[in-house]
């Protein structure tokens, strides 16, 4: 699996980043920056200005670097253990990312991202090379509900913020360097240090390597080689030349060998019955195993403020990346079954958005806003095949898809009398995709006249937005109302091969999500506590689902949920700080129902009788799926992290950790079929760490799923894959 590897780091440094990340900003490295006052107040950039988290009416969990060490969270896929109502399903290469069941229901490049994630302002590639780790980081905002207005289409779900740390102008050579070892051979070093170059400009240099042993007992004719080896770096450069023009230039680089991801058959060929989740890790394949990601990214952030205050920004990201997969996807060597895959795509985005953005004060704000991207993927000519078995039936792929978006946004403040105030925000985009593509079956070709070429196009338009009405009842508390409306493009299906052109599918549509919510954010008891509680209604239409055609139910394909889903919840959160006690927790409660929609489950029994989607009739084989719960939607979630730091005399301190969170059980397909595996059981992880801190050295011992909670991560037909099983080990990190 790919970012499991990262648990090792997460909880090895689990206490220990706390004085890192004050080190590598502000803090000489011998000051101890643990507060025994209130809680720390948190910042959110969700709306292109930095605001405080408890006076915005957003749906958030906003994790700061110390967050992230003690929660053990240093990749995309552990977010799910310390936000509610989010869920990760983890393929390795591709991560599905789902908030209040609303995000990516299927695991295809032609299914767009509902959670956009955004690094260091810019969007990144929707939903590949997701597993890049986070180090260095500065903050992380998980952005719950559409996020219409500021991040646009593909945030029907929310959005994730990563904001590394940027180079400090006139700081010292401040850093840290962290090592650690533990089980399954895991080793990894990282680090990162401030350049101060002169009164106007500073660098910053971050590096990040990891190597681990495979996770899997590996049988069958192919053992190869599973074991992870990664290696990450970060420049970053801030030029300041006028106390008006700040110039901030980032360069990542990412070379992420994952090995191979591997998953049990879900059937077993043998017996014909579920496999469960007792033996998730012994796995026998009869193919090859290669999964690898490289990924280059260069962002340059320009803000000009003159004496008006207004600022002037301009946010360009370029990005490059390649994934390439090669894996036994029945999950067995033995059986009938010989499926495999063997692909590669290369990825292009360039982005570009300006921002003007009013001073934070005054009965007005406001700010308007234009975003371009541009997204090209190429599908190398004898490097995408599905082999239904190799040899005997391979689909090869070739060609290119395109994607463009066009936006125009603003958002405008009113206070209003009794500390109430009105926001209104909208934005308009148009979109566009492109398929040039074609495809072969050599087995197939003098029979059918193959490759068959595919030349396709789509475009469409909407709007969305948000209007909030908030209200400043007092210094402690906040409270606000708002709808919000978000929407993902539709997309293009590739013609099935052996049936063309009698079953041409057309494109599937958008998704469209309107979100009803009311919040209260509180400070208790003289700012120890903050609270944030929130309910919320979403009315979810025209989901894109994979399902059987119509009239061949053997073969599939993109299309929508015809109604809507109903999905609404409750979510709280708490951070609390009482001396050298801390407390942080999250709770999300939801249900979620589909409406009216007929479907065939092709894994039971088909007909050949017409079972239309949106009006069946409902047979033995073509059901109807109205009152189905929304897929990857748990109805619970929960999460808690407790600290507490013991201190010595001499000024050492002794710090435990304890970390826990539950997910409740998920359906991942709408059929809702335990005997076909669609039913993921419930995630309980229990992580610990004990850290000992000397000067500017501390020594952390780590345990992250302590149980060996055995559980699937996600389910990619006919196969499932597992969560990381327990991890432990060392870790000893000096901050200068």
């Amino acid at each position: 699996m790919k970012t499991q590897q990262l648990w090792l780091t997460a909880s090895a440094s689990a206490l220990v980043w706390c004085g890192a990340a004050q080190a590598q900003t502000t803090a000489p490295a011998s000051q101890d920056n643990t507060k025994a006052g209130p809680v720390q107040e948190v910042v959110v950039t969700a709306e292109r200005r930095s605001t405080n988290l408890q006076n915005t009416a957003i749906a958030a969990t906003v994790l700061t670097a110390q967050d992230l060490a003690r929660n053990g969270v240093f990749s995309v896929d552990q977010l799910q253990f310390i936000s509610p109502s989010l869920t990760v399903d983890n393929f390795g290469q591709g991560n599905d990312v789902d908030i209040r069941g609303i995000g990516k229901g299927e695991h295809n490049t032609q299914t767009g991202t509902g959670v956009v994630t955004y690094r260091d302002g810019v969007a990144t590639f929707p939903g590949y090379i997701q597993e890049e780790p986070y180090y260095d980081i500065q903050s992380v905002e998980v952005l719950r509900g559409p996020q219409g207005t500021f991040s646009g289409q593909n945030a029907t779900g929310g959005a994730l913020i990563v904001n590394t740390n940027n180079p400090v102008i006139g700081g010292g050579y401040d850093g840290y360097v962290l090592g650690h070892y533990g089980n399954y051979n895991d080793t990894g070093v990282q680090g990162a240090v401030n350049l101060p170059i002169n009164d106007k400009l500073a660098a910053r240099l971050s590096v990040n390597t990891e190597y681990r042993n495979s996770f899997y007992n590996i049988s069958g004719p192919w053992k190869g080689d599973g074991d992870v080896k990664w290696f990450s770096t970060r420049f970053s450069l801030l030029w300041q030349p006028t106390p008006e023009l700040k110039v901030l230039w980032k360069t990542d680089l990412n070379y992420l060998d994952n090995g191979g991801y591997f998953g049990n058959a879900i059937i077993n060929a043998t017996t014909g019955k579920l496999n469960g989740t007792k033996n998730l890790f012994d796995f026998s394949n009869n193919y090859g195993q290669y999964a690898t990601d490289y990924e280059g990214r260069s962002i340059l952030k320009v803000d000009y403020v003159p004496s008006s205050g207004i600022d002037f920004r301009s946010v360009t990201g370029y990005q490059i990346g390649r994934t390439a997969w090669t894996g036994d996807i029945d999950g067995t060597a033995n059986g009938p079954l010989n499926y495999a895959i063997d692909e590669a795509v290369d990825e292009t985005l360039w982005s570009q958005e300006f921002n003007i953005i009013s001073p934070d004060k005054g009965p007005i704000t406001w700010i308007v806003g234009a975003y371009y991207q541009h997204n090209f993927y190429n599908f190398p000519s004898n490097q995408f095949d599905v082999a239904v078995p190799p040899g005997g039936v391979d689909e090869e792929l070739n060609g290119t898809n395109s994607t463009h978006s066009a936006a125009v946004f603003g958002q405008v403040t009113f206070k209003l009398p009794a500390n109430f105030e009105l926001q209104v925000g909208l934005r308009y985009s148009d979109w566009a995709t492109n398929n040039h593509v074609f495809y072969n079956v050599p087995e197939y070709a003098s029979t059918f006249g193959y490759p068959i070429y595919n030349d396709q196009n789509e475009r469409g338009v909407n709007s969305t937005g948000k209007v909030t009405l908030n209200w400043n009842m007092n210094r402690d508390n906040f409270l606000y109302a708002f709808i919000a409306t978000g929407a993902k493009p539709g997309g293009l299906n590739t013609y099935v091969y052996f049936t063309y052109p009698y079953n041409t599918p057309g494109p599937f549509r958008q998704e469209y999500v309107t979100d009803y919510e009311v919040g209260w954010k509180s400070r208790l008891f003289n700012n120890h506590v903050h609270l944030q509680l929130g309910a919320y209604y979403n009315d979810f239409k025209h989901f894109q689902v994979i399902v059987p055609i119509p009239n061949n139910p053997l073969l599939s394909t993109e299309g929508n949920d015809p109604t809507s889903t109903k999905l609404y919840g409750l979510e709280g959160s708490l951070q609390a700080t009482f001396g050298d006690f801390q407390l942080n927790s999250g709770l999300g409660l939801e249900h979620s129902s589909l409406g009216k929609f007929y479907s065939e489950d092709p894994r039971v029994a088909t007909s050949a009788a017409v079972c239309n989607v949106a009006s069946g009739p409902a047979t033995g084989v073509c059901f109807n799926l109205q009152g189905h719960p929304q897929t990857y939607a748990p109805d619970f979630t929960f999460n808690f992290n407790a600290l507490y730091n013991f201190r010595m005399d001499n000024g050492d301190k002794i710090t435990p950790n304890i970390n826990y969170a539950y997910i409740s059980g998920q359906w991942g397909t709408l059929f809702d079929n335990r005997s076909q595996g669609d039913r993921l059981t419930p995630r309980r992880l229990l992580g610990a760490s004990i850290a000992w801190t000397h000067g500017t050295i501390t020594t952390t011992l780590y345990g992250t799923n302590l149980t060996n909670d055995q559980y699937v991560s996600a389910l990619l037909s006919p196969i499932q894959l597992a969560g990381a099983p327990r991890q432990f080990g060392v870790s000893v990190m000096k901050v200068f």
